[in-house]
């Protein structure tokens, strides 16, 4: 006999949740953003939905609670995205360590799809199809790894990543050339088993966002941040 899995439909905060973290993750919603209550009536829901998906984008570091002011969507400083980008390494490295021993070709394999795909959307100058492919690309490190705990701390700052990753990446066509040769690097020195060198590429890539988010929020002003947040 066959195991069949049913796939249970997902609730309406489930739903309302992913559309935030979607709007939140491209850029639809900008850091510092405040979250009102017409966005419910935007998705045809009352507002219990609403409150309870925000919890839950909360937990996951996405939108900030502010007593008595309201819901923002989240505006990493300096110092939030300086640790996030210590603790991504770390994960990442250890995530590629174990990829390589225990499901190198698999690994590889969809590395390789994303940059083929990166190159395309690079082509069509389609930044934010980029931005998404660019999270696929380091998602392998976790798919392959083979431990779930580390795959479970990833999901807790993999949205925070994506945000800040399409808040660098899209406006600077630069910033996402330097990016794509660099994945193309991680994914040649990991075929070549050079973990050593891939953690050296991987420490340079990951440093940079620092680096590219303090140019961007000294240009102009992290929306939300007028607002006396």
């Amino acid at each position: 006999m066959h195991n069949l899995t049913i796939e249970h439909p997902r609730s309406l905060v489930e739903i309302v949740e992913a559309r935030l973290r979607d709007a939140i993750v491209n850029g639809e919603l900008a850091f510092g953003e405040p979250i009102t209550e017409s966005v419910a009536a935007g998705f045809g829901v009352s507002r219990t939905p609403l409150r309870e998906a925000l919890a839950r984008l909360e937990l996951q570091g996405l939108v900030t609670v502010v007593p008595k002011k309201g819901t923002f969507v989240f505006t990493p400083s300096l110092d939030d995205v300086d640790d996030l980008c210590q603790f991504r390494l770390m994960l990442e490295v250890n995530a590629l360590k174990l990829s390589l021993a225990r499901a190198k070709d698999a690994t590889l394999q969809d590395m390789n799809t994303a940059i083929d795909a990166m190159e395309r959307a690079d082509e069509r100058g389609q930044r934010l199809a980029y931005a998404r492919i660019d999270t696929e690309f380091h998602n392998a490190f976790f798919t392959h790894c083979g431990s779930r705990h580390l795959l479970d701390t990833y999901k807790t700052v993999l949205g925070r990543i994506a945000a800040i990753r399409t808040y660098l990446s899209v406006p600077l066509a630069l910033e996402q050339k330097r990016s794509f040769r660099e994945h193309k690097a991680v994914a040649k020195a990991f075929a070549g088993n050079a973990m050593p060198e891939v953690e050296e590429i991987l420490d340079r890539h990951i440093s940079r966002a620092r680096t590219a988010y303090a140019a961007r929020v000294g240009a102009a002003p992290t929306p939300g941040q007028s607002k006396g947040r």
